[in-house]
């Protein structure tokens, strides 16, 4: 029976633009965060130095050059050992890979690790196409330091390609773009144009919260906190005149959990100071997410040992 359907011609395939999912890979602390921000040219992914910040798995969708690339963020990928908490990040991480077009596994310019052959495993068991980032080339004082390792690289796993970039200085990222898109199958966007995320603003605004608190909190609780939105609403300021209206205003209230009484007086500080710090800190970041005004009201609750607990973590939003 004849067909009405025509065949694509090589011109109406070679017009076809490339989209896909690329996951960051990598050991904590190896600068997946700050590579997604700096791609996308916004600030996503919370960051610190401390390691393991990142938790979840967060999609960022960059438009570029015809292409577009939905880069997943993972979790730093150890040893799940210890905590549910633990384990359900390198769950995240695993999961993320299992479902990829493509990896882009982060190593430092310093050198290859025994930590990065655990995330090498991850990728050569999710059986995915993988890219090689070398990351922090702004800390070597001699380019040519890399020759070796990225000769090292070339016998650690069948890479398709090895970039070395430096996420922070925004050096070689528009080469990374490219050459992902190179990596990825034809296809239409899978997002919107205007779409940056999949997450809500209720995450987005939490993982803030979380890291203000990571940040101020890390010497003394590095993993300990976990925070929920209760709610977000829009609200009107008062004007202070008869009969004035106000600016629009973004009304925030969220708590944020740690494990014992003692973590709790830390968290709030000599009479609310360290609670009001964070809250300021956020409140800067979240007015640039939502261009608007915020007002947020923090809350501090112990739940014991919550990381270590499935029942808490399902409740806190790790599911």
């Amino acid at each position: 029976m004849a067909s009405d359907a025509q065949a694509p011609t090589s011109q109406d395939t070679a017009s076809r633009g490339r989209a896909g999912y690329a996951a960051l890979a990598g050991r904590p602390n190896v600068g997946k965060s700050t590579l997604l921000n700096h791609l996308l040219g916004r600030k996503l992914s919370i960051t610190s130095r401390k390691p393991q910040t990142t938790r979840h798995a967060l999609m960022g969708v960059m438009n570029h050059a015809g292409a577009q690339i939905v880069f997943v963020d993972t979790p730093g990928i150890h040893q799940a050992q210890g905590k549910a908490l633990n384990r359900y990040m390198v769950g995240q991480a695993a999961g993320a890979l299992a479902g990829v077009d493509l990896a882009l596994m982060l190593v430092e310019a310093s050198g290859w690790r025994d930590a990065d052959d655990i995330v090498r495993q991850r990728i050569a068991s999710a059986e995915v196409p993988c890219l090689c980032v070398v990351n922090k080339i702004d800390r070597l004082g001699n380019k040519e330091r890399l020759l070796p390792l990225i000769d090292t690289l070339r016998h650690k796993h069948p890479f398709r390609e090895i970039v070395p970039v430096s996420a922070l200085r925004n050096d070689g990222l528009e080469h990374l773009a490219d050459v992902v898109a190179s990596h990825l199958p034809e296809g239409d966007p899978i997002f919107p144009e205007d779409e940056v995320t999949d997450r809500p603003l209720q995450f987005l605004v939490a993982e803030i919260i979380r890291e203000k608190a990571v940040r101020r909190l890390g010497a003394e609780l590095p993993h300990q906190t976990a925070v929920v939105v209760d709610s977000i609403k829009p609200r009107r300021e008062d004007k202070g005149g008869k009969g004035g209206k106000g600016r629009p205003c973004t009304e925030i209230h969220a708590v944020l959990y740690v494990e014992r009484q003692s973590q709790k007086r830390i968290a709030i500080g000599n009479g609310g100071a360290m609670l009001k710090s964070i809250g300021q800190q956020a409140r800067k970041d979240i007015e640039m997410l939502i261009d608007g005004k915020a007002m947020i009201t923090l809350w501090v609750k112990v739940d014991p040992n919550w990381s270590d607990r499935r029942r808490a973590l399902q409740r806190l939003g790790y599911a």
